[in-house]
């Protein structure tokens, strides 16, 4: 039986010079905004034609985002995305935390009035997601601040431990949704991250983002434990 598929075609084909980053970041951002879902088999012949790539560039780009377990890759069966697991998660999560407690010190460290301006600029528009309750846009400048909270770092160890985690606990945060009580209290969250950066006050800015993240695992584990009794 043919394999059919639900994704879109109006993706445009992949600037060759930045291939592989390019490629690997569609990916991924695909699986963590859940157009591809744990348990899928991945529809390697729909992706090559959705990105206008051969199927060489896609498994490379499928063996990297199954180092960072978002897929798992089979002897003669392919690729599927991974199960999202509590144990996984309780393992990530914790590890997670104790990363961005770090970027956030050394940011406040080392960041410039210019990296400050960017990451205010983008909490505005962000809030302005939040008032119009658009869910992507939003979590798509959440993920920007905290990129550019990490870059201020100015650590590319920590920025590559980081990165080797991110996509499970996006992926999670994802496939949890945010509740209504959830999302008012992230926004504040944020609100406070600002003003830590504004103040340059490093042991505050860690301790926030370090809650922020366990609060995110609350609302998974919760999400995900009413899936299973559903």
């Amino acid at each position: 039986m043919a394999e059919t598929s639900t994704l879109g075609r109006t993706a445009k084909p992949i600037v060759r010079r930045t291939l592989h980053d390019e490629l690997l970041d569609r990916l991924r951002q695909m699986i963590v905004d859940g157009d591809l879902l744990p348990g899928d088999k991945v529809p390697e012949k729909d992706l090559c034609e959705r990105f206008g790539v051969s199927r060489t560039p896609l498994r490379e780009a499928l063996k990297v985002l199954a180092s960072e377990g978002l897929v798992t890759l089979t002897p003669n069966r392919g690729a599927m995305i991974s199960e999202l697991t509590m144990d996984d998660l309780e393992e990530a999560f914790p590890v997670m935390g104790a990363l961005e407690a770090l970027s956030g010190e050394l940011a406040c460290a080392n960041l410039t009035d210019r990296e400050l301006e960017e990451i205010r600029t983008l909490h505005n528009r962000m809030v302005a997601h939040y008032e119009a309750r658009e869910l992507k846009p939003y979590f798509r400048l959440n993920r920007r601040i905290h990129e550019l909270i990490l870059a201020a770092a100015r650590n590319e160890t920590l920025s590559s431990l980081y990165r080797s985690l991110e996509g499970r606990v996006r992926q999670a945060r994802y496939l949890a949704n945010i509740t209504d009580d959830r999302w008012p209290v992230a926004v504040e969250e944020h609100a406070q991250m600002i003003e830590a950066l504004e103040g340059r006050d490093g042991p505050r800015l860690a301790a926030i983002l370090k809650s922020h993240l366990q609060n995110k695992f609350e609302a998974v584990r919760e999400a995900l434990d009413s899936q299973a009794r559903g």
